[in-house]
């Protein structure tokens, strides 16, 4: 992949000089060989990628929790089906469903009509989770998908019924989806990101993990420590930090630098 550096706002008083990474996929990389960096994509059409904290479920550690078990049992009565977009029809009453949960979600006219439709043309959306109350035949939500393979599963836009809060329905959708591509054998859950407490719901699963800047950590109390970090007025990046660096890698710069997914040879 080629690497993009696109500067950020800087603080020259504390030598801070950011940068939004992008990776753009050459010829012979598939997106889940950009995923596995540690980058979601920033554009629908998977030609660009941005480098972020994202989580991500390790499938072949998962085993559901108590939590997760209490919230299937919530979900009692809803079937689940995947669909492949080929196979599923985006008609008006689905299309005017979706509009309404996220004018409720996001803030009105945050997805308009014409993003709504963009986005269930393009192909980070290869299938469907479809979500139906079985008792009363309705269909109650669906969640976005992009698959690869075995390689990966990447939960997107999650739609679905608000009157059905009570039961956890978001929450079941999502547990829904780590035990259903679990069973399947994927190797990946790809969830997102993860920049606040409000998030951390994104890490109830066995196997979840999350990139940190330069490697994939299952150390959740790293990403609280950072993400607790994050509501400070900072005047040093991460790595510069003694307290982090102390805590989780043993104040060596060395051992961060082995972990390091990204090697660049100049000669």
């Amino acid at each position: 992949m080629k690497l993009l550096f696109s500067e950020q706002n800087s603080d020259y008083e504390h030598y801070q000089f950011p940068y939004a990474i992008w990776a753009v996929p050459e010829a012979d990389e598939s997106p889940a060989d950009i995923f596995d960096a540690g980058f979601l994509p920033s554009s629908r059409n998977l030609d660009r990628f941005y480098l972020c904290r994202q989580v991500r479920v390790n499938l072949a550690r998962f085993q559901p929790s108590s939590e997760n078990r209490r919230i299937l049992r919530k979900g009692a009565g809803i079937e689940v089906k995947l669909v492949p977009r080929d196979k599923y029809d985006y008609t008006p009453e689905r299309r005017q469903f979706f509009k309404t949960y996220a004018d409720i979600k996001f803030g009105k006219d945050v997805m308009t009509f014409e993003r709504l439709d963009a986005l269930f043309a393009s192909p980070i959306i290869s299938h469907l989770l479809v979500f139906t109350d079985a008792k009363t035949g309705g269909e109650i939500g669906a969640a976005t998908l992009y698959l690869e393979g075995k390689a990966l599963a990447f939960y997107y836009y999650a739609f679905y019924d608000l009157n059905y809060y009570a039961r956890n329905l978001g929450m079941f959708m999502m547990t829904s989806a780590a035990a259903l591509f679990a069973e399947r054998s994927l190797k990946y859950l790809y969830l997102g990101t993860c920049y606040s407490q409000t998030a951390l719901y994104k890490t109830q699963f066995a196997g979840a993990e999350f990139f940190n800047g330069f490697r994939w950590s299952d150390d959740l109390d790293e990403l609280k420590f950072i993400i607790q970090r994050d509501q400070k007025d900072l005047t040093q990046h991460l790595l510069e930090t003694d307290d982090y660096r102390d805590e989780f890698y043993g104040g060596d710069l060395g051992k961060i630098a082995d972990a390091s997914a990204f090697h660049i040879k100049t000669k």
